[in-house]
């Protein structure tokens, strides 16, 4: 049995849902650990203000319950969220194959969008575009805190310029993979492990 695993809020990434593989496999590791209780995965509105106001409500309510020892795991557009939160409340956070400027990423997806997994559908407008530009974090004071996983094969994004944002940060650079981050569960260990050890 896998030692007791430490409180973590898991935030999942654009297009994507608490059905979502990575977020299952966490899900099956705290269950596998009788820890369920200590591993939050909200769904997360589309809109990025909405997105990161739900992020920060439970991280808020996780620090209370568990005296601010609370890990954060951010996926893609998930991991961009994080990285502000970690900020803004000087916790732990895991970077998995970030997105680093999403306000520029993701403006060729203005317009209709539609949720992979819910199937449901939304609007994308400049303004939500603005939301995740006001969260941008251009320099971490606590880099340590900051754990980046990445795989050189993600054909979503260059996960080089990753390694270059957060080159003062640990970091584990995968050969191959993809976006969705190839052996997750593998990691969860690892990551586990970091959360642990305080800079």
């Amino acid at each position: 049995m896998p030692r007791r695993p430490v409180p973590c809020l898991y935030l999942h990434g654009f297009n994507s849902s608490p059905a979502s593989q990575k977020a299952q496999q966490l899900q099956a590791f705290y269950t596998a650990c009788g820890a369920a209780e200590l591993l939050r995965i909200p769904e997360l509105s589309p809109f990025p203000a909405q997105a990161i106001a739900q992020a920060e409500a439970e991280l808020r309510s996780m620090m209370a319950a568990h005296g601010g020892d609370v890990l954060i795991i951010g996926s893609s557009l998930g991991g961009y969220y994080a990285r502000y939160l970690a900020e803004r409340h000087g916790v732990r956070a895991v970077m998995i194959n970030p997105a680093i400027r999403p306000f520029e990423l993701l403006a060729a997806y203005l317009g209709e969008n539609r949720n992979l997994y819910t199937g449901a559908t939304y609007q994308l407008g400049p303004e939500h575009m603005q939301q995740l530009l006001d969260m941008h974090i251009t320099v971490l004071s606590q880099p340590l805190n900051c754990l980046l996983l990445l795989q050189t094969g993600d054909e979503t994004l260059d996960y080089r310029e990753a390694s270059a944002e957060y080159l003062t940060s640990p970091m584990l650079v995968s050969a191959g993979g993809n976006h969705s981050y190839e052996d997750f569960t593998q990691r969860i260990p690892l990551i586990l492990e970091f959360a642990k050890h305080k800079s």
